[in-house]
This record gives C-alpha cells, sequence and structure tokens, in this order.
C-alpha cells in the first residue's frame, strides 16, 4: 500500500483548483476595465493582457514539470475524462479556428460552413472508429501502434513522416496566429513577434512534456471560450437586445441581406465582387465544399497530436467519454462561429462601407498599419495614403466602396471588439484567447513530433538501452529545433492560417487514415499493404499539394488543394487493400491482438509503450 503523493491531492483538488483560475482570470479582467477607464494607455492594458497570461501558462509549466517517462508522454494515464476533453477541445481548438475560422465565413459566406461541419464532424469517426481502439492499445505514439501492428520499423517509419509533415505543417499555422496577435498588442513586427511567442509555448511543452502540456491547455481553454464568446454575446445584447448570439443572429442575417442588395442599388458594390453572405456555392463549387469536408472529417480521425491526447485516460471507457466532453466543448466556439462573422460584417456593412474617405475609423489604420488591411489597392497605413490609392482607382468618388476594401481574413476576430467600439479591455481579452488557442494547439503539435523524433526514432530504432533521463533531454533538444524552425517558416507567412492548416487536414487524412482504419478492423490487413497504402496516399497528396501550390500546375478537375486528400485517400485506400489481399495474412497472433483491441474491457494490450 502506497501513501498519496502530491500529484494525487492535486488530481483529487481539479475543481477547487481551475474554479479558482476561472475567478482569479475574471477578477484579472475586471481589474483591466477599471484600469481602462482611469485612463490607463491601451498599450498597456494589451502588454497586461499577454504577459500575465503568458506568465501564467509558464508557471503551470514549470509547476507540472516531471522527469518520469510515463508523466512525460502521456500524463501518467490519469487524466480525468471532463479535463482531458477540456485540454483535447484547447488542443483541438486552434489559431484556425480561434482567430481563422470566423473570418472564413466572413469572406466565403456560406461555403465557409464547410469547416464547421467538416471539423465538428470528425470527432464521431474519432469516437467510432479510432480513438477507444488505439487506447486499448496503449502506445505512445501513433507510430508506436503502426509498428506493433504492421511488425517492423519500416511501418513505423513511414508513420513518422507523415506525422512530421502533417505536424509541421499545423504548427506553423499556429505559430503564425500567434505572432499576428503578438504584433498587433505589443507593438513589435511580425517576424519578432512569431519567436516572442514561441518562448511561451516552449516553456509549457518543454519542461513537463504532456503532463504539463495538459494542465495548460485546460487552463487556455477556459480563456479562450470566455474571450470567443463574451464580445459576441455584448455585440448580440447591442444588436438585438438579446445576448445569446448563437440563436439571435438570424435578424442579423437578414439585415445583411437587405444591407447587400442596398449596395448593389447604390453602386456601392456589383455583382461580381459581392458574396451574398447566405447564397450556396459562390465562392466553393458543390464538389469542392463537400470534398472539403469529408477532408476535414477524415483528417480530424487521423491528427497524432489529437489521437495522442486520448492515450493519457485511465480506462478505454474514459477515453469514450473523453471524446464526447470535447466535443460538447468544442461545440460552444464552432456554434459561435457563424454568429461572430455575421455582427462583424454588419458592423462593416452598416459603418464603414459607404463612408467618405477621410473619415475612415481608427481600427482601418491600425490594422492597415500592419498590412492586414487594404483600401484602393494599398495598404491603409494612413488617410493620406487610403486618399492617394483611392484617387488613382476609376469611378472612386471619395467614398470607400465594397470592392475597395480588402480585409485579411485571420484579423477579422482580432479587429471585430475595435470594429464594434467596445472597449479595449474586450480587444485585450479577445487576444488573449487567441493567443491561448494558438499555444494550446502548438504545445500539442510539438509534442507530438518530439515525441516521434525522441522515442520512435531515438529510442526505437538507434538505442533501445538509452536511460529515460537521456531520451528526455533528446525530447527536449528536438523539440525545440523543430519549434525554431517552424517559428522561421511562419515568419515567410506562407499563406492565410486556415489554408495552411486544411493541407495538415489532407496529408494526415491520405497518410494515417487508411492504415489505422484498417489496421483496427480488418484482420486480414497486412504491413505491406499498410505501407504501400500509406506512400501511395500520402505521396500522392504531397505532389497535388506541391506542385498546385509551388510548381504552377493547373488544379486536376478543378479541385482546389485544399481539398488534396480527395485524390490520395481513396487511392490509399484502394492500395492497402489490394496488396493485403495478394500478400500473406498476418499471424494469428496478431489478428487475436485486433481482436484484442475491440474489446471494450480488459486491460491495455502494451504496458507503457511496451512492444
Amino acid at each position: 500500500m502506497s501513501l498519496p503523493g502530491p500529484d494525487d491531492a492535486f488530481l483529487d483538488n481539479l475543481g477547487r483548483i481551475y474554479g479558482t483560475y476561472a475567478g482569479g482570470f475574471a477578477a484579472f479582467v475586471v481589474v483591466l476595465a477599471i484600469l481602462e477607464q482611469l485612463g490607463v494607455p491601451d498599450q498597456v492594458i494589451g502588454y497586461l493582457f499577454v504577459l500575465c497570461t503568458l506568465g501564467v501558462y509558464a508557471a503551470i509549466g514549470i509547476v507540472t514539470r516531471t522527469v518520469r517517462v510515463s508523466e512525460y508522454y502521456v500524463a501518467g494515464r490519469r487524466v480525468p475524462a471532463v479535463y482531458n476533453g477540456m485540454a483535447t477541445a484547447a488542443d483541438w481548438m486552434s489559431g484556425a479556428s480561434f482567430v481563422g475560422m470566423a473570418g472564413t465565413l466572413y469572406a466565403l459566406g456560406y461555403d465557409g460552413l464547410a469547416y464547421v461541419v467538416g471539423w465538428t464532424g470528425g470527432y464521431v469517426l474519432v469516437a467510432v472508429l479510432v480513438a477507444p481502439y488505439l487506447r486499448k492499445f496503449g502506445a505512445y505514439t501513433v507510430p508506436d501502434f503502426l509498428a506493433a501492428r504492421f511488425g517492423g520499423n519500416l511501418a513505423r517509419l513511414i508513420g513518422i513522416l507523415v506525422l512530421l509533415a502533417c505536424s509541421f505543417t499545423y504548427v506553423v499555422a499556429q505559430i503564425y496566429s500567434t505572432g499576428l496577435i503578438a504584433s498587433r498588442f505589443l507593438g513589435i513586427s511580425f517576424e519578432v513577434a512569431v519567436y516572442v511567442g514561441l518562448a511561451g509555448i516552449l516553456l509549457c511543452s518543454m519542461l513537463g512534456g504532456m503532463r504539463a502540456v495538459t494542465w495548460t491547455q485546460v487552463a487556455q481553454y477556459i480563456v479562450l471560450i470566455v474571450a470567443y464568446m463574451l464580445p459576441v454575446a455584448i455585440l448580440s445584447a447591442q444588436q438585438t437586445g438579446f445576448p445569446v448570439a448563437q440563436l439571435a443572429y438570424g435578424t442579423v442575417l437578414q439585415q445583411i441581406t437587405v444591407l447587400e442588395q442596398q449596395m448593389l442599388a447604390s453602386g456601392l458594390a456589383t455583382a461580381e465582387t459581392l458574396t451574398p453572405h447566405l447564397e450556396p456555392f459562390t465562392s466553393l463549387d458543390p464538389f469542392n465544399f463537400f470534398a472539403l469536408i469529408a477532408c476535414l472529417m477524415i483528417g480530424t480521425a487521423s491528427l497524432p497530436h489529437i489521437l495522442m491526447r486520448y492515450f493519457t485516460t485511465t480506462t478505454v471507457r474514459d477515453a469514450r467519454r473523453s471524446v464526447a466532453w470535447s466535443l460538447a466543448f468544442i461545440f460552444l466556439l464552432y456554434v459561435t462561429a457563424p454568429a461572430y462573422a455575421a455582427f462583424a460584417k454588419l458592423e462593416v456593412y452598416q459603418n464603414v462601407i459607404g463612408a467618405g474617405l477621410e473619415a475612415l475609423p481608427q481600427w482601418i489604420y491600425t490594422y492597415g498599419k500592419l498590412g492586414l488591411i487594404d483600401i484602393c489597392g494599398a495598404n491603409a497605413a494612413s488617410v493620406d495614403a487610403v486618399q492617394a490609392a483611392c484617387a488613382a482607382v476609376p469611378g472612386n468618388e471619395g467614398v470607400l466602396r465594397l470592392p475597395d476594401l480588402a480585409i485579411d481574413r485571420d484579423v477579422i476576430v482580432i479587429a471585430t471588439p475595435e470594429i464594434a467600439g467596445l472597449p479595449y479591455v474586450i480587444a485585450g481579452l479577445v487576444a488573449a484567447g487567441g493567443l491561448a488557442a494558438s499555444m494550446s494547439t502548438a504545445d500539442g503539435l510539438l509534442l507530438a513530433i518530439a515525441n516521434a523524433l525522441s522515442h520512435d526514432v531515438y529510442y526505437r530504432m538507434v538505442d533501445r538501452r538509452a536511460p529515460a533521463s537521456r531520451r528526455l533531454v533528446v525530447a527536449r533538444v528536438l523539440l525545440i529545433g523543430m519549434a525554431v524552425l517552424a517559428a522561421y517558416v511562419a515568419s515567410t507567412r506562407p499563406s492565410d492560417i486556415l489554408s495552411v492548416v486544411a493541407w495538415a487536414f489532407s496529408l494526415a487524412a491520405a497518410g494515417f487514415f487508411p492504415a489505422l482504419v484498417l489496421g483496427i478492423w480488418w484482420r486480414r490487413c497486412t504491413a505491406a499493404g499498410a505501407i504501400a497504402g500509406m506512400l501511395a496516399g500520402f505521396g500522392l497528396t504531397l505532389y497535388y499539394l506541391a506542385m498546385t501550390q509551388y510548381g504552377g500546375m493547373a488544379e486536376w478537375f478543378g479541385v482546389k488543394n485544399i481539398s488534396a486528400a480527395v485524390f490520395g485517400l481513396p487511392l490509399g485506400f484502394a492500395v492497402t487493400v489490394l496488396v493485403s489481399l495478394v500478400t500473406p495474412a498476418p499471424s494469428r497472433e496478431v489478428q487475436a491482438l485486433i481482436d484484442d483491441i475491440r474489446k471494450p474491457a480488459g486491460e491495455p494490450v502494451l504496458r507503457d509503450g511496451a512492444s
């Protein structure tokens, strides 16, 4: 019999600890609101928001640091289902969800719902097809499962390549988002801001691995969900008199439709430049719309940093419960995003379009100086710059028209409090939420990359006798190296956040999904089939993505590269099945293992990642 340790006391008091944290955060926001009313400059408010929240996350990372292998890789497999659901939601709701989704709905209107449907529906696949069975297996990483199921390091090595490709692409988008927010609220250049954000990310993930990341992500979820829902609730109360925006924004959609017709009638917009907010298939044709939904759903069920979160629960039953909790927590943000986009668009249509060039609101110039808003084809850096640019545009008579205004879709959420004239403390709160979302996902992604390199490559393939201390040092060094490389790529601004994230989903879907699903559900699936399927599916997807984005290749059948897996995924399934059917069946031991992981009851097949 063992005495309760400090970790047991922490786990027993999770409700009290995080309840106190949430209350303290609310008090912090109130204090900053009072300081704003007392005349404290906006920039100081922004600094306090960013630095204090970063400090709290770093403190949690330091307090929960560990030198135990099981704690570092899977948080000791003792995370309760509700808290794992909360951490998974934070891990999932990245800068793409927080910063990019509402902006994409703003820009694409109805067609942007493909992201909401795809990402939400993906959790059904996670719950039904993948997560509980990987937890029953008992691995540390997804490549661990592939190596044991398909008998050897070749499957593991290919799994690592797929993991690196999709996770690195994804983490670049998160660091890009972190840099965007930090540059706005700290008043520093974007190229420097990505490294400032990276420092906070590393403090959370480097010291304590999955254990520190888990408890930091729970804290980050509380911040991000409050930061996302509060501004839109205030806007809803102002516009409709009812603060539940998710139920009230129908009237806003009607107002947007009326304003669109008025802009067309008055010449402020043309049919070629106006995307009707409620009209389907104006930006994506039906095939691309549904292809994107499919790629995002299947990519969700294939992302290693999400799947490894379910390795941390105590039991298989808790893994299933975690999926349900994850979906509930994610639903809160996803059901709010369409309302966020609608209220932001209404503010722009009502108060910006049609305004005189000399009377544009200050937020236009704030974000124009960062290169995020163009007017008449030039950065909206000043009144003089805007007037000079528009004077050269035929037909412009000193009034801002819809085609004259180009807003980077990634700025919509961050700028909405300023667009609506809300107190600056709300803008700071949104920035803190965006940072929390980007950092929580970046933590999980960097951890997935580092674990794959230190556990699957170094420990499993290079030095099986390496002591735990050396393995953890290798993991941390690799984590820093990958993080700095990702920050450098992010500083080059490769594309908008949501597009980069969609590429990662396609790579994961084509590379992992056939091998994972057939590996769990089809006993006849062989190692040769899985390896050939992963290479074919991932290779074709990567080729299409790279060649259409950077090689000048025309799209095949008009399919956009954000849905690149629409080619690689069926090829991966077909090759896996065909090669499996013409190669010898797996051994009886392997087939018995597959039967075992599909049974809800019983102990994990592997113990603490051993194989």
